[in-house]
């Protein structure tokens, strides 16, 4: 029975945030750099694991950099 509620404890955790944190650095990597096919696999990982998501958003800033102007 404990085997069991620390399988699931481990699923959820993999799929709640383990996951989706490799997704967004990949995702942070990879964006404007990605071929379509590519794209459609970004697509569809953002899509399955947007639970995960959900829950890691407010913690992550992906703005872009400042850009620096030449007097």
């Amino acid at each position: 029975m404990y085997i069991t509620l620390l399988l699931y404890a481990a699923l959820a955790g993999a799929y709640l945030l383990v996951v989706p944190a490799l997704t967004y650095a990949y995702l942070n990597t990879r964006w404007y750099v990605a071929s379509s096919l590519e794209r459609g696999f970004m697509y569809f990982m953002l899509s399955f694991f947007f639970p995960g998501m959900l829950l890691l958003a407010p913690f992550l800033n992906f703005r872009p950099k400042r850009r620096q102007i030449e007097a």
